[in-house]
């Protein structure tokens, strides 16, 4: 049985669940202490679905416990074999991907890339937000890959799984160096992230757009700063992110704002104002996508639910799973991104709405193609260790 499988309620059980969910948790041994996870946002940090152990606390008599380290930011370094990942997804806009870092510091508790550290042999808990890997290569392999003969240009999207401007990207500037080979070469780009770093590279980016090449989009969640700070400990204030559409946009790159994750009986009552908010600075285009809570994400966002939110508990989960055919998740394309039902189409229709009435678009001009400068590709050699 998956260890975290009784936090998987009935979410239309009697008033007192989320007591006994709470108390289950806490009992279990699966809850890490909150002086060692400060300043993060799981709660938990089970074991990934692939391993044959199990990770569990639990105090022998000595106080050994209370003298564990805090989770502590590590960075690795990971040599990947190419670094254009490709998806032939039907409901998403993009055909392929870069990712500079496995992993993020952000620590949003809603992140549907969690499960990815399983892959690893780590937890998809505390460790994705505090163990992670770079990918120093990956600038290098780009230009090898665009050098090729027989490569098609198509818009490369960043930040579609871990945002490429997490605190790491300060010091690694892994980001920085791609968008330095995508400018040489006349390469389009668009960018998702929630960090205000990424006017640290208006230069390029002002420089792309110009021609067309390059467009950004600010994930804006929420503007309550006390559900942010809980919700996305380590991302910037929503302040900092609206005045990062600002300098975007008075810079001339084309911007939008992406509402997402909208949760129910959380969020989603600011739809509205979160789209003002991101008109008014700057942004263009707007966008959304439902909560999405695949495999450990599910277990790891009620138990932040319980520690935060008790009271909303039931209410919350109830809603998602109106709008996920009774479960938690449904992963079918052309669900997984806005659900299904009445709630869910009322969101959308909100949606639709204030961004006709704000003058926004849903998706805005495609990015050109046809100005890519194919690298010589001459001298690229990687390090074999």
């Amino acid at each position: 049985m998956n260890e975290l499988s009784h936090l998987r309620q009935d979410a239309f059980a009697p008033a007192h669940t989320a007591d006994i969910a709470d108390a289950m948790v806490k009992t279990s041994g699966l809850r890490i202490e909150g002086d060692r996870r400060r300043g993060r946002g799981a709660g938990l940090n089970p074991s990934g679905r692939f391993e044959g152990e199990r990770r569990e606390a639990f105090d022998d008599g000595w106080q050994t416990i209370e003298e564990l380290e805090p989770f502590r930011t590590e960075v690795q370094v990971e040599k990947p074999r190419t670094a254009i990942t490709r998806n032939d997804s039907p409901d998403i806009p993009f055909d392929r991907s870069i990712n500079p870092y496995r992993g993020c510091e952000h620590g949003c508790i809603y992140c549907f890339a969690r499960p990815s550290h399983s892959f690893m042999g780590l937890s998809p808990g505390l460790d994705f937000e505090s163990k992670l890997f770079a990918k120093p290569d990956v600038p290098k392999l780009l230009e090898r890959e665009l050098s090729r003969a027989d490569y098609k240009v198509r818009a490369i999207a960043i930040g579609t799984n871990t945002d490429p401007y997490q605190p790491i990207e300060r010091e690694w500037r892994v980001m920085r160096q791609i968008l330095e080979v995508l400018q040489k070469a006349n390469h389009p780009v668009t960018i998702v992230t929630k960090s205000s770093l990424v006017t640290r590279d208006i230069d390029i980016l002002s420089d792309m757009a110009s021609k067309g090449l390059a467009k950004v989009a600010i994930s804006l969640t929420t503007l309550d700063r006390k559900l942010a700070r809980s919700m996305e400990p380590r991302a910037s204030t929503p302040a900092k992110r609206l005045e990062a559409i600002k300098a975007l946009s008075d810079a001339g790159i084309p911007t939008a704002v992406f509402t997402s994750p909208i949760i129910p009986a959380l969020n989603d009552h600011e739809i509205e104002r979160l789209l003002e908010a991101g008109h008014a600075a700057g942004a263009t285009e707007a966008s959304y996508v439902l909560l999405r809570l695949p495999l450990e994400v599910a277990p790891l966002f009620r138990d932040w639910l319980l520690q935060h939110y008790p009271n909303r508990y039931r209410h919350v989960m109830s809603l998602v799973r109106s709008m996920r055919d009774g479960k938690d998740y449904d992963a079918e394309f052309g669900k997984r991104m806005k659900g299904t039902g009445p709630y869910a189409w009322q969101i959308g229709r909100r949606f639709e709405l204030a961004t006709k009435r704000l003058g926004m678009t849903r998706r805005g001009m495609p990015l050109r193609d046809h100005l890519f400068l194919r690298p010589d590709g001459a001298g690229v050699q990687l390090s074999l260790l």
